[in-house]
């Protein structure tokens, strides 16, 4: 019987490292982990309310407030608590306060703000009224549903779905050589479909922890999987493996803890706040958030986000299979000359 053909593994030749292969990886490793602990632990530390948006009744209180507390507050002027109440109600103001008697305020605020910044708004005129000698009526008028009781639910929905979605576009990057591209952008746009119904199913009917009509959740995180998924395969596709470090830094690390979930917007540092809003998650926060809690009334700015981040990923992969296919095109033009003359 005569013995395969194929050679034997003791007659391999040793493997060269190339360093330039590992280096890189580490690196980029150790960026992303530094990046990530220094990002959430550094908001943990102390966060300072900055703008903290409060309504007051009459100019006297406004005044006072302002004064007493500069940039902490943004205190708005109301004539009354009901009209303060409005502004709450509508995701405009954390809470509204206003004097009852020359001994008493009257405090209402709106726990579905978070507790970082209903706290923040509690802890401002709790300390206002001791300095004055007056007591504090308080009421939570918009709180928190019974099973998201730390307001913590959109911020793992988000992390999960956003999460998913990258380690999906991430395999995908890598399986150019064996999928075809418009079926890896079937298989981006069929995903995000499906993880925005499984995680809009099993958050909101299931386990009623987050409570916005069930198509308005769905569409929320369906455009949030849309918009990593595609952000990170133009990423990729444009930089290579450094741009799926990017997009780590940028959706699972920037993105979900700057998203005002876990510390509320207001709270965070000038830096943080400015890139907020604008990343995919802290957008998807504030829509189911708003949905759930606020009447929606700034949810459709919220969700034009997540659309220019899937339109702005799809465009930049299609324009890079156009670049690459025309400089293949004209590689090919230029070596035909060359191969007749030969």
């Amino acid at each position: 019987m005569s013995s395969s053909s194929a050679p034997s593994s003791d007659k391999a030749g040793p493997v060269v490292t190339q360093h330039r292969t590992w280096i890189p990886l580490v690196i980029t490793g150790l960026i992303i982990g530094a990046a990530f602990i220094a990002v959430y632990v550094g908001l943990q530390r102390a966060p300072t309310p900055h703008k903290l948006p409060v309504a007051a009744v009459g100019g006297q209180l406004t005044s006072a407030a302002q004064a007493r507390l500069g940039d902490s507050l943004d205190v708005t002027q109301v004539s009354s608590i009901d009209e303060g109440a409005v502004l709450v109600r509508g995701g405009d103001a954390v809470a509204v306060v206003g004097a009852t008697s020359r001994t008493g305020l009257q405090f209402e605020y709106a726990g579905a703000s978070g507790l970082s910044e209903s706290g923040a708004a509690r802890q401002v005129v709790a300390g206002l009224a001791r300095e004055a000698g007056l007591t504090v009526q308080e009421t939570d008028i918009a709180p928190l549903v019974k099973y998201d009781s730390r307001g913590l639910s959109a911020f793992y929905v988000v992390f999960g779905v956003t999460l998913s979605s990258f380690v999906l576009a991430q395999g995908l990057t890598g399986a150019i050589a064996t999928v075809r591209l418009r079926h890896r952008l079937y298989a981006m746009a069929g995903f995000a479909v499906a993880i925005g119904v499984v995680a809009a199913t099993i958050a909101g009917p299931i386990y009623g922890s987050l409570t916005p009509s069930f198509p308005l959740l769905a569409v929320s995180l369906i455009l949030l999987s849309a918009a990593s998924a595609f952000a990170t395969k133009a990423l990729g596709a444009w930089l290579g493996p450094p741009g799926i470090g990017l997009a780590v830094l940028l959706l699972t690390t920037i993105g979900n803890a700057t998203s005002g979930a876990a510390i509320g917007f207001d709270l965070l540092p000038g830096w943080a706040q400015a890139v907020s809003a604008k990343l995919p998650p802290g957008a998807a926060v504030r829509a189911i958030n708003d949905f759930a809690y606020f009447g929606g009334s700034h949810a459709v700015s919220a969700l034009a986000v997540l659309g220019i981040w899937f339109v702005a990923g799809l465009g930049l992969v299609l324009l890079r299979q156009w670049t690459t296919a025309r400089r293949t095109s004209e590689s090919a033009v230029k070596a035909e000359p060359q191969a007749t003359t030969g």
